[in-house]
Parts: C-alpha cells; sequence; structure tokens
C-alpha cells in the first residue's frame, strides 16, 4: 500500500510539472514557436544595444574630426572648423576633455580689478599733448553754393580736405557729420537727460533687427555712475515696442530695462549699417559731455562692470582708446576679400575702396610691423574722449562716409595716416569675446547693394543698387591714376572663410 501511494504521488507531481510549462506559455502559440520568441526578443535588444553604441562612435567620431579639422594645415578641412560652434562644449558635457593645445582661445580669463567699489577714478582729464584745439565743419559746401537741394550728414569733404585732415596740428578743424540740418536728430528730452552723462555705455539698434539686452554682473556704483543710452531710429523704436515693454518717465524718457532709448529722427543714409555708425564712431558728437564711454554692439549683452572694463583697458596702461584684435584677418585686404565673399558690400566698389588706399601706401599687414593687426573687431570700443581720440574718430568715421560701410577696412588705414601719433590699445580677442554674451539678430540683414557684383549693375541715376547719401567718395572722381593698382594677393588664412 505505502508503494502505491508513493507511486500515486510521484504521478501527480510528474504530471504538475508536466503542465507548469503549459500556463507559462503564450495563449494561441504553439511549443515550438515559444523558443522562437525568446530569440528574437535577445536578438532585437543586442541589434538595439549595438546600433546605440555605433551611434554614439559616429557622433564622437564627427566630433573629434571638428576638433583636428581647426589645427589641419589643408585648407579645405581648416575651412570646415568653425570655432563659434558648441563642439568644444558637447565635448565638455559628455566628459571628454579636450587637451588645452586643441582648445580654440575663443574666450580667456580677463585681468580685471575685483572690486568695482575700489577703483580709484581719475581726476580730471588726460592732457592733449598734439591736438589741443578740435572743431568741426557745420556747414554742407555744395549747400552753401546752392548746387544742392538739402545738406549731406558728412558733407562734402573734398579730396584736398581730406588730405589736409591727416596733418596733425594744435588747432585743427575737420569734417565730422553732424552737418546742419542733415538728420540724426534727438528729442529735445534726450538732449537734456544726456547732459549729464559723464561716464555712458552705450549700443545701438537700426532698421529693427535686435531687442536691448539687459547687461550683468552690473554693480550699484556704476549704476548710478554709468548712462546706459541705447540709440535707434525709428523703425527700431516701433519693433521694440511690438516686441517688450517700453517703460516711459514723466519727462518723456523711454527705458527697456537700465537702457535709456535714444531715438534718432531722419535717418541721414539710406543704409541701415551706416546709420548704425554714428553712434558707434562719433559718441563723442552725440553726447558731447561724456568723458569715458563703452561702445557695444546691439546684439551683444555686457557682462562685466564697465567700471571694470575702464580700469583694466584705458586706465591701467593710460590709454585714451582701445579696441579688439580681429579673430582671423590682420590685413585690410585680407578683410575685404572676406567681405568680398560673404556679400557685405558690392565687390567692385571694395575693389576700389581698397585700390585708392593701395595708391596712397598703405601696405599689408606683415609680424613686426607698427602694429599688432591693421583689423580690430569693432563691436566693442573703449574710449576716454580726448581731443586726439576724438580727431581718429571723426577721420574713421569720415573714411566710413567716403567708401564703404564696412568700418573695419578703414580703421588701420587711419592708423597708418597718422604715422604712428595716434597711440591705443589693441587687447586680445579672447579677452573681447569675454566681455559679452552674444544673442542673434531678429532677422538677417540684406540691402540690394550687397548684391553686386559688377559696376554695370550700379550704373544709371536713381538705381535702387545704388546709395545716394553716402560712399559717395567711389563715385567722385579720384585724383591719382588708379589704373595700374594691382591689389596684393590674399591668402585665405581665416578658419570662418
Amino acid at each position: 500500500m505505502d508503494g502505491e501511494a508513493q507511486r500515486s504521488v510521484s504521478f501527480r507531481l510528474i504530471r504538475k510539472g508536466d503542465r507548469a510549462p503549459q500556463n507559462l506559455r503564450p495563449k494561441g502559440r504553439s511549443p515550438q514557436e515559444y523558443p522562437l520568441m525568446i530569440v528574437w526578443k535577445k536578438g532585437f535588444i543586442r541589434l538595439v544595444l549595438v546600433g546605440g553604441i555605433l551611434w554614439m562612435l559616429l557622433i564622437l567620431t564627427v566630433l573629434l574630426f571638428h576638433v583636428w579639422s581647426c589645427h589641419s594645415s589643408v585648407s579645405f578641412f581648416s575651412a570646415i572648423c568653425n570655432k563659434d560652434s558648441k563642439v568644444f562644449m558637447v565635448l565638455n558635457s559628455m566628459g571628454i576633455n579636450v587637451p588645452e593645445p586643441l582648445q580654440p582661445q575663443h574666450r580667456c580669463p580677463i585681468p580685471l580689478s575685483e572690486d568695482p567699489d575700489k577703483i580709484v577714478i581719475p581726476k580730471g582729464r588726460t592732457p592733449d599733448r598734439i591736438v589741443k584745439d578740435l572743431s568741426y565743419v557745420m556747414e554742407d559746401e555744395l549747400l552753401k553754393n546752392r548746387s544742392q537741394t538739402s545738406p549731406l550728414f558728412g558733407g562734402h569733404q573734398s579730396w584736398s580736405q581730406r588730405e589736409e585732415s591727416f596733418k596733425l596740428n594744435p588747432a585743427m578743424k575737420v569734417h565730422c557729420g553732424f552737418i546742419r540740418e542733415s538728420g540724426a536728430e534727438m528729442a529735445p528730452s534726450d538732449i537734456k537727460y544726456v547732459e549729464k552723462c559723464r561716464f555712458v555705455v552705450a549700443s545701438g539698434i537700426f532698421d529693427g533687427y535686435d531687442i536691448p539686452q539687459q547687461p550683468s554682473n552690473i554693480s550699484l556704483r556704476s549704476r548710478k555712475l554709468f548712462c546706459f543710452l541705447m540709440v535707434v531710429d525709428e523703425i527700431s523704436l516701433k519693433f521694440i515696442k511690438e516686441n517688450v515693454t517700453i517703460r516711459e518717465d514723466d519727462r518723456g524718457g523711454k527705458w527697456v530695462g537700465i537702457w535709456r532709448l535714444v531715438l534718432l529722427k531722419h535717418s541721414p543714409y539710406d543704409e541701415p549699417r551706416r546709420n548704425g555708425k554714428i553712434p558707434k564712431i562719433l559718441l563723442h558728437r552725440l553726447f558731447p559731455q561724456a568723458q569715458y564711454s563703452i561702445w557695444i554692439d546691439g546684439k551683444m549683452e555686457l557682462i562685466v562692470d564697465p567700471l571694470l572694463i575702464l580700469e583694466r583697458y584705458l586706465w591701467r596702461g593710460k590709454y585714451s582708446f582701445a579696441i579688439a584684435q580681429h579673430k582671423h584677418h590682420h590685413s585690410i585686404y585680407e578683410e575685404a576679400d572676406a567681405n568680398k565673399r560673404r556679400k557685405r558690400y558690392a565687390r567692385p566698389l571694395i575693389d576700389l575702396h581698397m585700390k585708392i588706399y593701395r595708391y596712397e601706401g598703405m601696405s599689408s599687414w606683415s609680424p613686426g610691423g607698427k602694429t599688432i593687426s591693421d583689423v580690430p573687431e569693432g563691436a566693442i570700443i573703449i574710449r576716454e574722449h580726448t581731443a586726439m581720440s576724438n580727431l581718429f574718430s571723426c577721420l574713421w568715421f569720415n573714411e566710413v562716409d567716403l567708401f564703404t560701410p564696412r568700418d573695419q577696412l578703414s580703421f588701420g588705414y587711419v592708423v597708418y595716416r597718422l604715422g604712428g601719433l595716434f597711440k591705443f590699445f589693441m587687447f586680445p580677442n579672447c579677452e573681447y569675446n569675454s566681455l559679452f554674451a552674444l544673442h542673434p539678430h531678429t532677422r538677417e540683414h540684406s540691402s540690394a547693394i550687397e548684391w553686386v557684383k559688377n559696376i554695370t549693375e550700379l550704373d544709371g541715376k536713381g538705381s535702387r543698387m545704388k546709395e545716394s547719401r553716402g560712399g559717395l567718395g567711389l563715385w567722385t572722381p579720384y585724383p591719382g591714376n588708379l589704373d595700374s593698382v594691382v591689389l596684393p594677393p590674399v591668402a585665405r588664412t581665416s578658419k570662418a572663410g
């Protein structure tokens, strides 16, 4: 009996064991399909894992190729590199530390003082040793002769007047924009407000391409000391009103955050980029009471206290003018070539501009010369408004008014014509990039004249491809023979094109 009972229990256990897999199998599937489904699932998981690994390896390879291309001696590969991209940031976020020699020097620490409250502001003004008395031409000569119906903002500077303006004397009278009744007029409330501004941070927005960016890291001392002035045209004021909140005070002043909006009515030029050069280069004319100014382009957010900037770039080295080196270019002819490639202005007019400079003795920049570079990065300009600094700004603006609005092409030429008598600080580009955060334009700028490829497209009166109130030096017969002038060869060394 005991044996039979044991066999009965064993039989039941065996039957249960037979039934167990049946319960675990998916309903509706045969015993042969179940192992195949397990194999398929395992294969799919492996495929996903392998695909993910291969995808990560591909991304890593592309990123490392980008890093290598930045330092390749082969021009094709080096042209691919754009060091302004976020590739190095991506690598760092992945925990991949790029060796220091391979990292682009985009930003670098600035040797700033630590505390704006402890900075000692120099008393008085820097004495003027060369030019002591500077005055400005205020009447348009052709208007006085009744050969023109309305004055031009830059006047009609003759070639002989231009030549004389580069000869330094203790007392000088030069063209410097703001010819009477030529436009760029400020409202009385703004004129009254800026009369009190000795320290100025200025910016500008023209043709509605940006909205004001609020500065950061500004000390309470600087907020009280500086006037933050945003110069705008009528189109930009309308655009700003539609996109951000404008506060109006009881005296008619318009504010966006810390910025006081200063409207320039009746834009004097056809080309918005030329209008933007007025506050950028001629701050001493717009705000004549200012002793110190920091200009920053409208698309940039200042991230360093302005008192620290003045101490670092002016007071420490006893300079009255500071500007950054261009990131890639040293020669104006190299910069001109890049402007043509990027369609920044009519190509034949850029060539004519450069031929005039070449005829007048402007050589290509070379290492070991008198200047660190002939091409600045002009989005930040730091100035004490001395007579010599103001004269340089006037002469620089006159070149922009006469020729192309690409002010980087004219800066080095004016330095050259002053024969080394204008002392300024040209600081490293990596420091320039540490002064601000860059914000994109609201839209891309474009004008008809930028797309001109040959001079015939500019022929004819009233052509929309031709400016009518600026660049007139390119249409006035030049006193020298430019036919034999050959522009120097340009090697494309810029990795950004």
